[in-house]
C-alpha cells in the first residue's frame, strides 16, 4: 500500500510518501509544499492544489492520510488551514484516493505508543521507524511522514474506519 502522509497548511504543506506492506515500511519520498506569504491568498490555494496534483500523478499513492484539523485560539489562521486542507482533500477525492484522517493523539499514539508524547519524541520515533539519518526538516515534513505511520500502523485495526468519505 503507498501512503502519502500530508501535515495541512497554507505556508508548509509537509508529505511524506511511503510503502507500507508486511508491517514495515520504505520511504518512497518527502518534503514540502512552500507558497509565498506576499501572494494572494488564493493564488496559495492555486498553488498547493497544482504542486499536490503533481505529486498525486508523480508518486500515484492509494491513501491519503490527513491531519483531523481542530481550532485552538486563532480561528483565522485555523480556517485558512482547513481551506487549504479541502484543496487538498479535493484533489485526491477527485482522483478516487481513499482518505483518512487522525488527531495527534492518534499519530502520537502510533508512532511512540504514548498519546502525550512531545514533537521532538514523535520526530526522533519517525527517524528511527524509517531509518533516516536525521530528522527530516521542515517540521511539518516530518509530521508527514509521522502521519503516514499513523496510517500504516492503523491501516489493520479499527482507526481505518476513520475514513473522511464513504463507499457507496
Amino acid at each position: 500500500m503507498r501512503i502519502i502522509g500530508i501535515d495541512p497548511g497554507y505556508a508548509i504543506v509537509g508529505y511524506g510518501i511511503l510503502d507500507y506492506s508486511g508491517g514495515k515500511f520504505a520511504v518512497v519520498g518527502y518534503g514540502a509544499i512552500t507558497t509565498n506569504k506576499d501572494t494572494p491568498f488564493e493564488k496559495r490555494l492555486c498553488e498547493i492544489y497544482d504542486d499536490f496534483n503533481f505529486l498525486l500523478e508523480k508518486y500515484k499513492p492509494d491513501c491519503l492520510a490527513i491531519e483531523r484539523l481542530y481550532f485552538n485560539t486563532n480561528q483565522k489562521t485555523g480556517i485558512d488551514v482547513a481551506q487549504a486542507r479541502g484543496v487538498i482533500v479535493m484533489s485526491a477525492a477527485k482522483r478516487d484516493i481513499e482518505i483518512y484522517e487522525y488527531t495527534p493523539l492518534q499519530v502520537k499514539q502510533a508512532v511512540v505508543g504514548y498519546g502525550k508524547a512531545v514533537k521532538k519524541q514523535v520526530q526522533e520515533m519517525t527517524k528511527n521507524i524509517l531509518h533516516l539519518e536525521k530528522v527530516p526538516q521542515p517540521d511539518d515534513t516530518a509530521d508527514a511522514l509521522a502521519m503516514a505511520i499513523c496510517h500504516g500502523h492503523s491501516s489493520g485495526s479499527l482507526l481505518k474506519n476513520l475514513r473522511i468519505r464513504q463507499d457507496g
